[in-house]
């Protein structure tokens, strides 16, 4: 395999793109990062770890309720401001990224392209066959194929 070095630079990043594909990337991170802490909430509920941190913090007068619909509306606006604000300073970015590299070019990468090396296709013999009826003189190497290009 022939190994070659090709220079590959990124110019553009579409905005419209960046937006649609970080908020379906974000309400995923979103969704995990609510899912987590819900389902951390329901194990500590079990283990009546909420209450008995009330009780403690209750003995040093200072006032804690363990609610944990309360805090569930908390996380999942948290989410959703996660999902809208993060995406929007990717698009942000992305247009950022354009009106800079109009200036400085992009980014310039270089990347090792393999190229799996074949033989070269001969072409094919042509059968040459006069229109009088006559035997041909001309021999099959000088009558080929002509591929035009």
């Amino acid at each position: 395999m022939a190994i070659r070095r090709v220079r590959r630079i990124i110019r553009k990043v579409d905005p419209w793109t960046v937006l649609k594909a970080g908020f379906l990337i974000n309400l995923v991170i979103g969704l995990i990062w609510t899912l987590g802490i819900w389902v951390a909430w329901s194990i500590a509920v079990q283990r009546g770890i909420p209450d008995d941190f009330a009780d403690m913090l209750g003995r040093l007068t200072i006032a804690f309720s363990p609610d944990g619909d309360l805090y569930f509306r908390v996380v999942l606006m948290l989410a959703i401001l996660w999902v809208i604000g993060a995406t929007a300073l990717l698009t942000l970015v992305a247009i950022l990224y354009n009106m800079v590299s109009d200036v400085v070019g992009g980014i310039e990468f270089i990347t090792l392209e393999e190229t799996v090396e074949t033989e070269p296709q001969r072409p094919r013999p042509v059968v040459h066959v006069p229109t009088n009826g006559s035997t041909s003189t001309i021999s099959d190497e000088q009558t080929v194929e002509q591929t035009l290009g």
